[in-house]
């Protein structure tokens, strides 16, 4: 691991935060956000750090303070108000009482603020607070925990990090962890840092840069000697053995082909029912690891037993749960027997949660409801491992955090035995008030872990459809034929939805394109729950005067290329088996036809049938088809419609009418008198999407009110 202090970059936090919040401040700042970029550090708020500096009251007077990062703030993105300051002669004090509970702890925290309504402050605050350093910084470095994590854990650590670094035994976070590393002070107080078995470790400076870099120093040694015992440390770049010399066979596209499969099984297995509801499952997203370094974990002999070893760190659990799920010899070649090895394994895996629930049950808070007792984690060999959250944002922590821990206990099987914590302490931890804390209150908007997938997307309509499932919580599959349409489309959508929007080019015409759409999207985020058929093209041309190639080419995407998505959609519910939602985009010109729009009218009349048809063929497995029927929407913001710039131009012509002549006409015409939108079509299909009514085959116009084109 390299030192990535820049004073250039330095002076540059210094300049945008020192006038309001100071140097000190703002060079914390800056180096949490180095080691909270380093993956082999921490994740997704893990890790703590802490600078020391003065507050001057509103009588004036200066007050030492202690400003620690707030619980649960994300040190790769901090921001100078993530430290709430606290009265450090107040936690100083502290050391000297017998005992302080979790309760009265975070009392003692919040009562001696600097600002009353700063974020409740890390569960280590007193730690940072007691340790002598102005900057400390606190991470869970992989390299570390994987000498720690051992029995002869205490030892090897002093050797691979010398006599001036201190090494506590396990202690349980919080007010006994301060009391602890305040006694290990008093002893060795020319120490330069500190090493925390199974939960991290500490080092401080007078500089920023100090302590910075003494903890890339420290990791740097442990990864050394790692190396030395065998295998390169973690976050290195040479070849890992795991846990044996055994050499895998599964190659990464193998493994991603089996979960493609496999992944839409599981996330409907872990998709609940919740009671009294109207069909309506408590969904997840699951995302696969199938790269080179799980893949070489999980297919050697071994790997089981380390595997179902408990967490790096106590840290981890309320993420991930103390273990994951293993199958074992899943069977790849027949669907159906592996369907049910792994609705045995689920079912296993919750009567063991029961099971470790009421075997540790005395140790639960007051008031606090259990997890719900599906496993977080599944690990198949010759896939590699499934992991779930209830967003993107839950499923892509799980999914680090199982990368980091597969690949550190794989760096203690090949140098030695892994030592996990006994049940009481994982239990204690997992089920610690100020752990499901920094979870925070869920926000749950309605397609929060949901996946829709959207064809003909870089239109004008599919692209507002997309925008209005992303902004309604959906993770969102934006599909079109490969194109700059498409790219600008997920480029633009990405730059304000992130990893939630996916660009996946798609021809609905090549029945091989459609599958491996799906199966790139199953692969991507573990399948999919709404479908939104909206490809389609147009042409305008009398019957007289219309060649039947064009109409063949109209044929193909509308109508072939209708029936290939359903077809595909029904078939990926099946596998899923948690009902899912197909809605159309249709048109009113299925209802009311206009001249010299032959081909697109009966083309997409017959789309339109063939979604009716599905309704009927897939309600008992609850999935829905729907349909909309806009009229004239001629785009969205600077995005316009492919259809009318097919169309336009006659319509133009024949009413003599320029472009916005034209878009007033057809504003004009409907009841309502308003211009139609790719949103008013979101919205419709938004309606379909979150199930407001036991409703299927059913069809919302979009028209601002045509009486000849009111469905009949």
């Amino acid at each position: 691991m390299q030192s990535r202090w820049s004073d250039e970059a330095a002076a540059g936090f210094v300049g945008r935060y020192g006038e309001r919040w100071g140097e000190s401040l703002a060079l914390r700042t800056y180096s949490s956000r180095l080691l909270g970029s380093e993956p082999g550090l921490v994740l997704h708020g893990g890790g703590n750090t802490s600078v020391k500096g003065t507050w001057q009251n509103v009588l004036g007077e200066r007050i030492e303070v202690l400003f620690v990062k707030a619980s649960g703030a994300d040190m790769a993105a901090i921001e100078p108000d993530g430290y709430p300051g606290l009265d450090l002669s107040h936690l100083l004090r502290l050391r000297w009482l017998a005992e302080l509970d979790d309760e009265a702890m975070v009392n003692e925290l919040r009562t001696h603020l600097m600002i009353a309504d700063s974020p409740t402050p890390s569960i280590e605050a007193l730690v940072h607070a007691l340790i002598p350093g102005i900057f400390v910084d606190h991470t869970h470095a992989g390299a570390v925990l994987a000498l720690t994590n051992r029995p002869d854990g205490r030892s090897v650590t002093r050797e691979a990090l010398g006599s001036d670094v201190i090494v506590l035994d396990y202690v349980t976070p919080g007010f006994k962890l301060a009391l602890a590393v305040a006694a290990a002070l008093d002893h060795e107080p020319s120490c330069k840092a500190m090493v925390w078995a199974h939960h991290g470790i500490v080092t401080w400076g007078h500089s920023a840069r100090e302590s910075y870099e003494t903890m890339i120093g420290l990791v740097s040694q442990a990864e050394k000697h790692l190396a030395a015992l065998g295998t390169p440390g973690a976050g290195s770049t040479g070849a890992r053995k795991g846990p044996s010399v055994s050499l895998p066979t599964t190659t990464v596209e193998t493994a991603r082909a089996r979960a493609a499969i496999v992944a839409p099984m599981v996330r409907g297995m872990l998709a609940g029912l919740p009671e009294g509801t109207d069909r309506r499952y408590d969904r997840v997203l699951v995302l696969p690891l199938t790269d080179r370094e799980v893949l070489d974990f999980v297919d050697t002999p071994g790997a089981k037993e380390l595997a179902l070893t408990g967490p790096l760190t106590t840290d981890h659990l309320i993420r991930t749960k103390a273990l994951p799920a293993w199958l074992d010899e899943p069977a790849y070649d027949g669907p159906e027997v592996l369907r049910g090895q792994l609705k045995g394994l689920i079912a296993a895996y919750v009567e063991e949660y029961r099971a470790y629930l009421e075997r540790q049950a005395a140790l639960m808070p007051a008031g606090m409801q259990a997890f719900d007792p599906l496993p977080r984690v599944l690990i198949l060999p010759g896939l590699g491992a499934l992991c779930a959250g209830c967003d993107l944002r839950e499923a892509t922590i799980v999914r680090d955090i199982t990368a980091h821990t597969l690949e550190v206990k794989a760096l203690v099987g090949s140098t030695g035995s892994y030592l996990g914590l006994p049940e009481e302490e994982l239990f204690r931890m997992e089920y610690r008030t100020l752990q499901h804390a920094k979870l925070g209150a869920a926000d749950r908007p309605p397609l929060r872990g949901h996946v829709a997938l959207v064809t003909g997307a870089a239109g004008a309509i599919g692209a507002g459809i997309a925008q209005g499932l992303l902004e309604q919580g959906c993770a969102v599959a934006v599909t079109d034929l490969p194109g700059d349409p498409l790219d600008s489309l997920v480029a633009d959508l990405g730059s304000r939805f992130g990893g939630r929007v996916i660009g996946v080019p798609l021809d609905v015409t090549d029945a091989q394109s459609v599958a491996q759409a799906f199966a790139e999207i199953a692969v991507t985020w573990g399948g999919i729950d709404l479908v939104v058929a909206n490809a389609g093209i147009a042409m305008v041309a009398s019957l007289e005067e219309m060649e039947l190639e064009q109409f063949r080419r109209l044929e193909r995407v509308n109508v072939e290329g209708t029936l290939l998505v359903l077809a595909e959609s029904g078939r990926h519910f099946k596998q899923q088996g948690t009902g899912g939602d197909i809605v159309l985009v249709s048109t009113k010109n299925v209802f009311a036809p206009g001249a010299k729009f032959g081909a697109y009218s009966s083309t997409k009349a017959a789309a339109h049938q063939l979604a009716r048809i599905a309704s009927l063929e897939l309600a008992d497995s609850d999935v829905r088809v729907n349909m909309v029927a806009p009229d004239a929407v001629f785009g969205h913001g600077a995005r316009r419609s492919g259809l009318w710039a097919e169309v336009g131009p006659d319509r133009m012509r024949a009413r003599g009418l320029d472009e916005e002549g034209l878009e007033a006409y057809y504003r004009s015409r409907n009841l309502l008198k308003v211009a139609v939108t790719a949103e008013h079509v979101a919205n419709a299909v938004l309606f379909f999407a979150t199930r407001q009514t036991p409703t299927t085959g059913a069809t919302i116009p979009v028209d601002g009110g045509l009486p000849d084109s009111t469905p009949r």
